[in-house]
């Protein structure tokens, strides 16, 4: 269950990846978010039948991180437990949101991840306390995107490979892929937290976006389309290790 989620997972960054370098050259039409991936492989040969199987691979990772924050991570103790299954429980949210957005898509009703995130966030923002919530929102994006690029920089994430994942030429290539990945999704985390605090302090929901608008920012900036060049390649990397992840998943 586990390593055909993973391998749909990895097949969804390889998608976001290319979207943002196709958006480093100059093409805007794409979206670099999970929603743009599922409709890019709508479009591929078979893409119906892609797009349901990434669809049911996620739903897979539901279950597995489900089992995982209900039973797992029993090695741990006291707080260190209960956090990572909260980690799991938030990581089967995430996957939940992926498989819905591929469902949407395989049945024509797929909407803008963008446009749900803007509206999402103008909800959020109009509740009591609204702004100090929705700064509350990015902080914690930006603190997920921080605790990415340490692990990338610790290399940490090479605990989620087995031995044979983490030994010899392969597994050399299998953690520089894993460092490249970590650290672009870290940056990627921490403009998307950056949007939505400013979204905060200007109380205009419109600011604040997902992945694909925080990519588009990083277009706008001097240098933009190198950096964003590097930014894809890294997400791209960060599916490789997904689907290594999958051959080599640690038990």
């Amino acid at each position: 269950m586990a390593r055909a989620g993973l391998v749909a997972y990895g097949v969804v960054y390889l998608m976001i990846g290319w979207l943002a370098i196709q958006l480093a050259l100059g093409d805007r039409e794409g979206a670099p978010s999970s929603s743009g991936a599922m409709k890019e492989l709508a479009q591929q040969p078979f893409g119906s039948v892609l797009i349901w199987m990434v669809s049911v691979g996620m739903f897979l990772l539901v279950i597995w991180q489900g089992l995982e924050a209900a039973f797992g991570h029993r090695d741990e103790d006291g707080g260190k437990r209960v956090a990572k299954r909260l980690s799991s429980a938030g990581k089967a949210i995430v996957y939940a949101v992926i498989g819905v957005s591929g469902v949407k898509v395989a049945i024509g009703a797929g909407t803008s991840g963008s446009k749900g995130q803007e509206t999402m966030t103008a909800r959020l923002m109009n509740a009591p306390a609204g702004q100090v919530l929705v700064a509350i929102v990015g902080l914690a994006i930006i603190g997920y995107g921080l605790y990415q690029v340490v692990q990338a920089w610790t290399e940490k994430f090479a605990e989620k490979l087995d031995s044979e994942g983490r030994s010899g030429t392969s597994g050399t290539a299998y953690i520089a892929f894993g460092k490249a990945g970590y650290a672009a999704r870290g940056v990627a985390f921490v403009v998307v937290g950056g949007l939505f605090g400013y979204a905060a302090v200007t109380h205009d929901a419109k600011k604040s976006g997902g992945l694909d608008q925080a990519l588009f920012e990083v277009l706008d900036q001097p240098f933009g389309p190198v950096l964003l060049c590097l930014i894809a390649v890294g997400l791209l990397c960060y599916g490789l290790f997904t689907l290594a992840r999958a051959r080599h998943l640690s038990r």
